[in-house]
């Protein structure tokens, strides 16, 4: 039984915030020393294993696995028991030997074995100080990542419990993109897809009808629709996917993790309920979560207090709808279903009570600003 299958119940019964974290060997050491308490199995602190703990303000982590210079961990908020602690690092080590006692899986694909070692090189450059960026020779799969290839990130939920393996995901992808696509196992839940440029063309082609010419981002922004839709309804359930623009993976592949990374992460904390995120999409959300977390919300009592109207249900889906059509007026009455003297009326209405009028450009950045604001602030 894999750890991630119990993370979920396990808070349910201790009742706090559990996740993941990954230290280096270093980072760990260092937690360790500073820790409050720690606990090294047969009493060997000079050796990492499953199930030494840590402990210090208030907060344990319990060592799930050691790989090379990686150290997963389980972060718990709060203070165990004695039992509670003795008894997950028990189990983390009652997994870990039946892991080792069980038989060998069937030999690996030709291409799981390469995504595989390419997976390890990738993670190694996360965690490095001073990443290569350049993949070795030996890992370009003689010359293949060198030409260009649009990036995927798939982060998948597994609320239903199930998890698809490697040559379940990647013959549905083959059959949606294209025989000549790339899959790379991150993190739990978390997959890179590479598909060939030539999509491009094909969703292009699909526009051939219409009178405005297709950009590169609507084309991607259509291809991670449709690859969407396909994952939710034939393989796993919900899941969040990102797209940028084609790369060559043998000189970014690096790079473009991260990106699609932080895109996934701007996209869940700034659009609860989204599903497709797209870097381009999320230039003002990645500006404002490099603020400060005080200043944002120093800023937001600030523009709260001069009313409330800005997050009454009503009003704030006036205002999303409004900014999703790029502050079309006509456009949003029919979206809305209302006529366009009332959508008006509820923009005057806002302009009396705080001064910013959204149909004038520097007002309606003002109020996007509080709004996406408000969503975090909200949620924390």
């Amino acid at each position: 039984m894999s750890t991630t299958d119990w993370l979920t119940p396990l808070q349910h019964i201790l009742n706090c915030q559990v996740r993941f974290i990954t230290f280096s060997l270093s980072d760990w050491k260092g937690l360790v020393q500073q820790a409050d308490t720690s606990w090294a199995y047969d009493d060997n602190r000079d050796k990492i294993s499953e199930g030494n703990r840590a402990a210090n303000n208030g907060k344990t982590w319990i060592v799930v696995k050691v790989s090379g210079n990686a150290v997963e961990t389980l972060e718990i908020d709060g203070e165990l028991k004695q039992a509670e602690a003795e008894l997950i690092t028990w189990t983390l080590q009652w997994n870990q030997a039946q892991q080792q006692l069980a038989p060998k899986p069937s030999t690996l694909s030709e291409s799981e074995s390469f995504a595989l070692k390419l997976s390890e090189w990738i993670q190694q450059q996360l965690e490095s100080e001073e990443p290569s960026y350049s993949i070795p020779d030996h890992l370009t799969a003689g010359g293949k990542l060198f030409a260009e290839m649009i990036p995927f990130l798939l982060v998948t939920e597994y609320t239903n419990g199930k998890q698809a393996s490697y040559p379940e995901l990647e013959k549905l992808l083959r059959s949606f993109l294209a025989e000549d696509i790339l899959l790379i196992p991150l993190k739990n839940q978390e997959w890179l897809i590479w598909g060939p440029v030539s999509l491009l063309k094909e969703a292009d082609s699909e526009f051939m009808e219409d009178e405005d010419e297709e950009t590169v981002e609507d084309s991607l922004t259509s291809i991670c629709h449709g690859l969407h839709e396909m994952l939710a309804s034939e393989w796993i359930g919900e899941c969040h996917l990102a797209v940028a623009h084609p790369v060559c993976p043998a000189k970014g592949i690096v790079e473009t993790t991260v990106l699609l990374r932080e895109t996934i992460n701007l996209g869940r904390k700034f659009h609860v309920g989204t599903s497709i995120h797209l870097p381009w999409m999320l230039q003002l959300e990645r500006l404002l979560n490099a603020i400060p977390e005080v200043q944002r919300s120093r800023y937001l009592e600030h523009a709260l207090k001069r009313t409330e109207l800005f997050v009454e249900a009503e009003m704030l889906a006036t205002l999303e709808t409004f900014f999703s059509l790029d502050c079309n007026v006509s456009e949003t009455a029919k979206k809305l279903y209302i006529h366009r003297n009332t959508l008006l009326y509820r923009l005057d209405k806002l302009k009396q009570e705080t001064g910013l009028d959204v149909r004038q450009f520097r007002d309606a950045v003002l109020v996007k600003i509080i709004l996406l604001l408000y969503k975090v602030t909200k949620r924390n």
